[in-house]
């Protein structure tokens, strides 16, 4: 199982390896035990305690030659002596004797198993795991922690605080979704071609959400939380690998990976928010803006245009501007216009705003904004106001300015938009003197 000079890693390199298998495998080896005992907390108690014996035995005996393989049979062991144990009826000792069947196989033999396809041609049930945890039956906020749990790994403290919210709260929120995944018998499975597309969306809703929360936290101290960005990121790879060649998901996926490029100049040293005319370019990714280019152009050329594809159409011209004064703003209005059509929303009229004061003047920006405001659909949004506040700043209405950046900063509630809306609003009281 091992292979050659493997023993002589260090307890380190062997560390990491037990790291990158976490990475690679933790959803694999869940959504194999879940398919075969249809118990979730099994499933994942057994994958634990797999890791936590690679941890033991890795530094002194070696990595295996297929970390995956040794990690799927031990989980699969530890779930049928667990089964053994609590067997108390004949669905137990059937669950039993199923897994133990495949007990004796190789790592290799465990490997196929895990792999195999199945009768409706779905190549991996980490796929049918990603479905079933986004099903429609469960509360959106269920499938994100749901989601996050089992198919990311993440521990429950972990989600919790990710999402500002007690332990406890998290821990009733997982408790509650498995409860009914069981009782309303959800099934576990990826739905029939025809449900693709309408689920697909849920899926991708949910990752989105996950990128969006990490790349720019809605609360809290920090407005970058790298963690919840990068597992939404790699979410993505996996759904990308999963289902090749839907153009939403590969969308989805090239906006995120613009995203990422700027972020790291999307702060400054003391964790304040920069402005994009006001982002250092230099420090944006170049390889990051063209494999999500390439991303883009294989999505766009299966020509069925969606939501992900246009915004990530948009992110991605503001990419290749080489400075903020080269921005094609006008093609932004009109993605933004077409996004509009398709995902009618306030916020990506909002959005279309800026647009068109950056192309057309902050008075036609200006307009539509007052439009927004009067029908009332982003009350309480903090960043309504805050664009307001900008658009009268540059047409030299200071004190109207003022007014707006106050109602901004009242609503803001991550503490790096409360700075940044703060020295804005200090700055054209400033400028009024």
């Amino acid at each position: 199982m091992h292979g050659n000079g493997a023993a002589g890693r260090t307890g380190g390199d062997a560390a990491t390896a037990v790291a990158e298998a976490f990475r690679a495998e933790w959803a694999q080896i869940v959504a194999t035990l879940i398919a075969r005992t249809r118990d979730w907390d099994l499933a994942e108690e057994c994958a634990q305690d797999a890791f936590a014996r690679a941890l033991e035995t890795w530094p002194r005996d070696g990595v295996p030659d297929r970390p995956g393989a040794w990690l799927t049979t031990t989980a699969r062991n530890r779930a049928v002596d667990r089964l053994r144990r609590e067997a108390v009826g004949a669905e137990k000792m059937r669950q039993a004797a199923e897994l133990s069947a495949g007990a004796d196989a190789d790592a290799a033999d465990a490997a196929a198993v895990a792999h195999a396809a199945a009768e409706d041609g779905v190549p991996d049930d980490r796929l049918r795991l990603v479905f079933t945890c986004c099903h429609p039956q469960l509360p959106f906020e269920a499938r994100v922690a749901l989601t996050l749990r089992t198919v990311v790994g993440l521990e429950t403290p972990e989600i919790a605080r990710a999402f500002l919210v007690p332990e406890a709260t998290m821990a009733q929120r997982l408790v509650r979704a498995k409860r009914r995944i069981r009782d309303a018998r959800i099934p576990y499975e990826v739905p029939a071609r025809e449900e693709l597309p309408r689920r697909t969306d849920a899926v991708l809703s949910v990752v989105y959400l996950l990128y969006n929360e990490g790349y720019s936290a809605t609360s809290g101290a920090d407005l970058i939380r790298r963690r919840l960005g990068d597992e939404a990121v790699r979410l993505g790879r996996l759904l990308a690998e999963l289902l090749p060649g839907e153009p939403e998901v590969l969308g989805l996926l090239a906006l995120m990976r613009t995203h990422d490029a700027r972020r790291a100049a999307r702060v400054d040293e003391a964790g304040d928010f920069v402005p994009l005319e006001e982002q250092d370019r230099s420090r944006w990714d170049r390889e990051a803006i063209a494999e999500a280019s390439r991303l883009l152009d294989e999505a766009v050329a299966v020509e069925r245009v969606g939501p992900y594809q246009l915004q990530a159409a948009i992110a991605n011209v503001h990419a290749v501007a080489g400075t903020a004064a080269e921005t094609d703003w006008a093609l932004i209005a009109a993605l933004y216009g077409r996004l509009a059509e398709t995902t009618p929303s306030p916020v990506i009229e909002l959005n279309r705003a800026v647009a068109v004061a950056m192309s057309a003047g902050p008075a036609a920006g200006l307009e539509l904004v007052s439009q927004l405001e009067e029908s009332g659909r982003l009350a309480g949004y903090h960043l309504l106001p805050a664009t307001r506040a900008d658009l009268l700043r540059r047409l030299g209405r200071r004190d109207e300015a003022a007014i707006a950046y106050a109602q901004a900063l009242d609503l803001a509630r991550a503490e790096p938009d409360r700075r940044y809306l703060a020295r804005r609003l200090r700055e054209v009281e400033e400028e009024g003197r």
